[in-house]
């Protein structure tokens, strides 16, 4: 906690609280001499209507900035469940993925590809594991185009990820049509590639792609590789919001492993995933003592860490709106409960006359619902001016988005009833005979 500015809030609360409660004290010293010696408890009534109307106007106020703060509160948690929803083309759920770099640990060369093809074999074994891969890069992570070119044809840009056998499988990417990338495949003579429906949808639209050759101009190591399955659209990308791009995956053996910076393994597990990292460190260890590991955490965090600040931004703002929208029913009850003690004698007066409890009730709440009204009168124009600025932080979501503005206009007036209503029903049970000797 960052303590300089904990002792300027706390100093910003005592001077307003002083201030705003000097402004009655000292209201109170200006009291007529009249109606003092008559043993009225209130102000003059010239002054008190011009407190009742700066109260009335402070109120307002505070049920229109809690609207503002209640509106983007609304547009963020609709942002946050948009990101959610997004269709992954994968199952996120009960994935552990670390990454390790064999080169950091002295390998080099080809013996790079059998050390990853052993650790992956050994970490299928852990209890608890229902299938082990790995890949150059996570699914949503940072990547680059590459130039493709399919049976000599014309050349094309593509994202390229390398794979393991069976990473489809354990990711539960579908495949359409083929099959995946298997073991046989990791045999550099004739390895496999898969291609996703972005790349035939925007590249072979009328051609079966099975047995087709993908080769890779800027990288003679992976020349000529037949595509033998066509998965899903699986992710690929930096951010859950882009769309599904033209995607080649080829095992990792088709490359030179040696040059990929480290390597990255997903596994699947039947539980929670982190309840598998001891034994992962345990097998690494006796693999190679040498050998790092980093990046450990779940397939999960790591796509929610892509939109971190939308989390941060719905969970400050929502905070904020309730904090906002429970200052303002507080200020709202205490109005209503001045006004209330300043019209007993007039309620006795009216319950004495035949008047009913649920017409006492609305002629309270009357008033409560005519300050939200203004209140709403004047922010929903100022919401709608001020969402504007948080065009760029939201997703599938417009700034002027009417659920939202609904959500939290029957939030706040909702509130602001329940608020009213707590006096309003304490007025409904005054005592007519006690109320006409209240003064």
């Amino acid at each position: 906690m960052n303590w300089h500015l904990l002792l300027v809030a706390a100093a910003l609360s005592a001077i307003t609280g002083v201030l705003f409660g000097l402004a009655p004290a000292l209201q109170s010293t200006r009291a007529g001499i009249v109606p003092a010696l008559k043993g009225s408890r209130f102000a003059a009534p010239g002054r008190h209507r011009r407190f009742l109307a700066l109260g009335r106007m402070l109120t307002v106020s505070q049920i229109a900035f809690s609207l503002i703060i209640l509106v983007a509160a609304a547009l963020f948690v609709r942002t946050l469940a948009n990101l959610e929803a997004v269709q992954l083309g994968f199952n996120r759920e009960n994935v552990l993925t670390f990454r390790v770099d064999a080169r950091r640990a002295g390998h080099a060369g080809p013996e790079i590809t059998s050390f990853y093809g052993r650790l992956r074999t050994g970490l299928a074994s852990i209890p608890g594991v229902r299938g082990a891969t790995l890949s150059d890069l996570t699914l949503v992570g940072g990547r680059d185009f590459t130039p493709v070119s399919v049976s000599g044809g014309k050349g094309r840009t593509s994202l390229i990820m390398i794979v393991g056998p069976g990473f489809l499988s354990t990711m539960q990417v579908p495949v359409h049509l083929g099959r995946e990338i298997q073991e046989d495949d990791m045999n550099p003579s004739h390895p496999g590639a898969v291609v996703n429906q972005a790349f035939v949808k925007a590249y072979l639209p009328d051609r079966n792609p099975l047995g087709l050759n993908v080769s890779f101009p800027d990288d003679c190591t992976a020349c000529d590789i037949p595509i033998v399955g066509v998965c899903g659209n699986a992710l690929v990308a930096r951010e859950v919001t882009e769309q599904a791009r033209p995607t080649v995956f080829l095992p990792f053996t088709a490359k030179a492993a040696g040059h990929v910076s480290g390597m990255t393994y997903e596994l699947r597990t039947a539980g929670n995933p982190l309840s598998s990292v001891p034994a992962v460190r345990d097998l690494v260890r006796r693999a190679d003592p040498r050998l790092p590991l980093s990046e450990i955490r779940t397939q999960s965090d790591l796509i929610d860490g892509t939109f971190h600040q939308q989390v941060v931004f719905a969970r400050l703002c929502t905070g904020f709106a309730l904090l906002a929208l429970a200052i303002a029913c507080v200020g709202l009850y205490g109005a209503m409960s001045y006004t209330v003690a300043r019209r007993t004698s007039e309620i006795g007066i009216r319950m004495a006359l035949g008047a009913q409890r649920r017409t006492v009730i609305w002629t309270v709440l009357r008033e409560v619902l005519l300050l939200a009204s203004a209140g709403l009168a004047i922010s929903i124009p100022a919401a709608l001016a001020g969402s504007k600025l948080l065009k760029s932080f939201l997703y599938e979501t417009r700034p002027n988005d009417p659920v939202s503005f609904v959500i939290a206009a029957i939030s706040l007036s909702a509130a602001a009833a329940l608020a009213g209503y707590l006096p309003a029903r304490r007025a409904s049970r005054i005592d007519p005979m006690t109320a006409l000797r209240h003064e």
